[in-house]
């Protein structure tokens, strides 16, 4: 057997040497012309793959080596296979169905994320394609069907959310996501070509899913994108705000208002001063009619937030925006009463003296009905005002102008109220403006009194002319001299008049 070996090799020196020169000297050059290269110099990157059942099979027909296993020069290259392999999705309706696959992803998105945090330099522009094409095939989706549910019974709180059954591989895929935003080597010059306005429009449609774990995740997400790609800031605003006009004027339902306005939130208080004219136009057209709906409890906390900001930035805003709030002000909706009334204790802290002239007329009457309202917890919430402070300081130093508006409000409440709090929560406020100024304070008592007796004589008359009217029509009648038909009518045109 070495014989025969060695004959071949000595065939293969014989021929070389019988070769003639010039054969020699190609032969050396090309040897020089082409050095020997790492395979993965030679590789071409992967072409995005076509989703579908059959390249599904092939592509998890056999597992990938892990990344820690193969050469520096070939990770590259196998990492974005490994993106191909994840972006191909499962049906996790069905536990039984293609559970090997499914576990293969799953460990595949840890390997990948595991890679990502072990240093600089995965992030580049070379894989921004591959990074973000796994994204739109793992996170766009067609949504569940909302659940429908009564907006006054709903309670956060007590109800139980809806859990997409594929999180096991979202949260990976979300937790990616962010280390691609966040990540150092992601260029925004870069980032902006793939993660362009459509894709933004798709991300925001995932803020209606009803996981708060995957409505938590996109938050962080959009505001990662708003931070680093400045030059979609405008359009991430305004299609926030086109979310808004649909569920104001259309829909009235939406699981991400919460969310959105959280994000807005951290956005409006980062504005510059002054403030820009479309950031003012985005208040009295977005965020203030989002008071009208009926679910408003599930997002007033972070809608309370941003208004806030927007008065504490500019107090000029105050007046248009207390005025919206009286606008959109409950007739019915008692926890909703309770709610502004809240929201109106935070606003009035932040506003000047000379805003709250312009508006504390039509602000305590509406104070005034809270005062007397026969639910016992808007009663209550209106007279806490008055443990505020400023609040406090504000009424008197006004106090000649707006003693007359809610002193007949506390005697009604101190004369006929039902319940014990409110009825001692008023008499502690009457004993305030009777110590602070004890004449006004009994010239509006005594113009109450003298509205009170005035009223009282005014439904006497009233009754004793129906009466005189109902007898003479009777009269009339048992003569025949009119018709019950005729004396209907009189009687309708009398109480119209």
């Amino acid at each position: 057997m070495k014989q025969k070996l060695s004959g071949k090799k000595d065939t293969s020196k014989s021929k070389d040497e019988n070769a003639p020169a010039s054969s020699k000297a190609v032969s050396t050059i090309n040897s020089k012309a082409v050095p020997a290269r790492p395979p993965s110099a030679v590789r071409e990157k992967p072409p995005i793959p076509m989703i579908n059942d059959q390249t599904t099979q092939q592509f998890y027909a056999e597992p990938l080596p892990s990344l820690s296993s193969v050469p520096q020069t070939e990770k590259q290259f196998l990492f974005v296979q490994k993106l191909h392999l994840c972006a191909f999705t499962f049906d996790f309706t069905d536990h039984t169905k293609q559970v090997r696959e499914k576990e293969i992803k799953r460990l595949t998105l840890l390997e990948l994320l595991d890679y990502c945090n072990s240093g600089g330099g995965k992030f580049n522009e070379t894989v921004s394609e591959d990074i973000v094409f796994m994204l739109k095939c793992n996170l766009f989706r067609t949504l569940p069907p909302a659940r429908t549910r009564e907006v006054e019974q709903y309670d956060a709180d007590e109800e139980e959310p809806s859990l997409d059954p594929a999180w096991p591989h979202l949260q990976i895929v979300y937790e990616f996501f962010l280390r691609y935003i966040v990540s150092n080597d992601t260029d925004s010059k870069v980032a902006k070509k793939y993660i362009d306005q459509q894709f933004i429009l798709k991300l925001l449609e995932l803020f209606d899913s009803e996981d708060p774990r995957e409505r938590d995740y996109v938050k962080t997400v959009l505001h990662r994108i708003y931070g680093k790609i400045m030059l979609h800031r405008p359009f991430i605003r305004k299609s926030i705000n086109n979310i808004f006009y649909r569920f104001i004027f259309e829909t009235e339902r939406h699981n991400g208002i919460s969310e959105l306005l959280e994000i807005l939130g951290s956005i409006i208080n980062g504005f510059a001063i002054p403030l820009k004219e479309e950031h003012k136009l985005f208040l009295q057209r977005a965020l203030m009619p989002l008071h009208k709906p009926k679910c408003v409890p599930m997002y007033h906390q972070q809608l309370a937030y941003c208004v806030a900001q927007f008065v504490e930035k500019d107090p000029k805003l105050a007046d248009p925006v207390l005025r919206s709030l009286l606008k959109f002000w409950p007739v019915t909706n008692s926890q909703k009463e309770v709610l502004f009334l809240g929201e109106l204790e935070e606003l009035i802290e932040l506003t000047q003296p000379q805003e709250f002239q312009k508006v504390m007329v039509p602000l305590f009457k509406q104070l005034a009905k809270c005062f007397t309202s026969q639910h016992f917890q808007v009663a209550e919430r209106s007279l806490f005002l008055w443990n505020n402070e400023y609040f406090m300081n504000l009424v008197a130093q006004e106090r000649h102008s707006l003693l007359p508006i809610f002193v007949p409000a506390l005697e009604e409440n101190a004369a006929n109220h039902w319940n014990p709090t409110v009825h001692g929560l008023t008499c502690n406020v009457r004993k305030l403006f009777q110590e602070l100024d004890e004449p006004l304070f009994e010239d509006c008592r005594r113009k109450y009194e003298e509205d009170v007796t005035q009223h009282r004589i005014d439904l006497t008359s009233r009754e004793q002319k129906w009466e005189a009217l109902n007898r003479a029509v009777q009269t009339k009648m048992a003569n025949g001299t009119v018709s019950p038909a005729n004396a209907a009518a009189a009687a309708s045109t009398a109480r119209r008049s």
